[in-house]
């Protein structure tokens, strides 16, 4: 057995993690409840299914976990690939929720391509950034191979319309390319022509426009918050510094839409208080100094640059979601992760983490002890020490 395979995997990580989905499903009956009695006759309706979902994301966590991150690396472009292929079928066959396209359906099963797509193209961007090394500082032989990947991925995910996936699409592409040393040219070239297109996609989509339109008015002018964030942060307001206690939110009750999905930590936050939710943050914030850690310690660059990059996601993910229900950020779809309700989000998260325990227990911050020799006995010692005079 190599040094490699008798290290433990980082148990603050793992610990955090699990703690999330925990708390996760009294945050999600708390906050479906009420909306799940008045459609399906059922209070428990909307919890059952989210902890299956929780057990499938442990699943995926065992399996990321015990699988070598390094196999990976030659699977990286058929998994972007079949991405590609995914969200293409979901723009012409998938189904449409309020106006976009994003899932793919077979039965009674949904996935959302786009959750794939996302870590499917992190690691192809570690797989090709770890192996062309200073070529990645060559524009037409290593920046613009990567630009077309993520180009690729992230205008599909842009046409569903998903303005705000697509959106993190491209910010943590960028991270990644930057941490790489990548030209700053070519990275503010990239950026100056992202920003212009990303604009275009809010101006043809008009609940993207309204959504950063109040959202302005509300930070320069005073203006009107949105309906959704008005009733988030009168959650917020409910719950002052201990909350009101698990199970009695009020804006569950048909006053917070959404109350379990996008906006389940204002419900963290009126049930628990800013003590709850500053320790739901400290998990995040927990997860993201062990996975740079990981990174600092992983033993080749491909290791490095992925357990970067799924420590970026969550944290920049569970950022995100909190800044938009405490209306310091536009109103985006982006879910809490671990926390709100949906499947696909939480499946391949848990994954992603699951790699980057893989890679923790790659390193050296946690060596296993090994067996010391056995010891002689004394009088097996005082034997061996006895001259025999013939």
């Amino acid at each position: 057995m190599t040094r490699a395979q008798r290290n433990h995997i980082d148990l603050p990580t793992l610990v955090a993690v699990l703690v999330l989905m925990v708390l996760s499903l009294g945050v999600v009956y708390s906050a479906s409840s009420t909306w799940a009695m008045e459609k399906f006759g059922e209070s428990n309706r909307l919890l059952n299914l989210h902890a299956m979902k929780v057990l499938l994301g442990l699943v995926a966590l065992f399996v990321g976990m015990t699988i070598d991150y390094k196999k990976y690396r030659k699977l990286t472009k058929p998994a972007v690939i079949m991405s590609i292929a995914f969200l293409t079928i979901t723009l012409i066959l998938g189904g449409e929720v309020k106006g976009a396209t994003r899932w793919l359906r077979f039965g009674g099963l949904s996935l959302q391509p786009s959750e794939f797509a996302k870590f499917a193209l992190l690691f192809h961007l570690c797989s090709l950034i770890s192996t062309k090394g200073e070529l990645i500082r060559d524009f037409k032989k290593g920046f613009l191979p990567l630009m077309i990947w993520i180009g690729s991925v992230a205008g599909l995910v842009l046409l569903q319309p998903n303005f705000s996936t697509g959106s993190m699409i491209i910010l943590i592409s960028l991270v990644m390319l930057f941490i790489s040393r990548a030209r700053f040219l070519h990275l503010f070239g990239t950026m100056a022509a992202a920003i212009p297109l990303l604009i275009g996609v809010a101006l043809t989509r008009p609940h993207v426009l309204q959504r950063f339109q109040m959202f302005i008015d509300a930070i320069s002018n005073g203006g009107k918050l949105s309906y959704q964030l008005m009733q988030g942060i009168i959650g917020f307001g409910n719950g002052g510094l201990l909350g009101v206690g698990p199970g009695l939110s009020k804006q569950r009750d048909f006053f917070l839409p959404e109350s379990y999905g996008d906006f389940v930590f204002s419900i963290v936050g009126e049930e628990y208080g800013a003590i709850g939710t500053i320790f739901f943050m400290t998990l995040f914030l927990v997860i993201m100094l062990r996975g740079f850690k990981i990174a600092k310690s992983a033993r080749d660059e491909f290791g490095r640059l992925l357990a970067i990059g799924i420590t970026s996601v969550v944290t920049l993910y569970a950022l995100v979601n909190a800044g938009v229900t405490l209306g310091i950020l536009p109103t985006t779809g982006l879910p809490m992760p671990f926390v709100s309700y949906g499947g696909s989000s939480l499946l391949f998260t848990s994954f992603a983490v699951g790699v980057l325990l893989n890679i923790s227990a790659q390193t050296d911050m946690h060596p296993r002890a090994e067996k010391a020799p056995e010891q002689p006995t004394t009088a097996q010692s005082l034997e061996d020490k006895t001259v025999k005079v013939y």
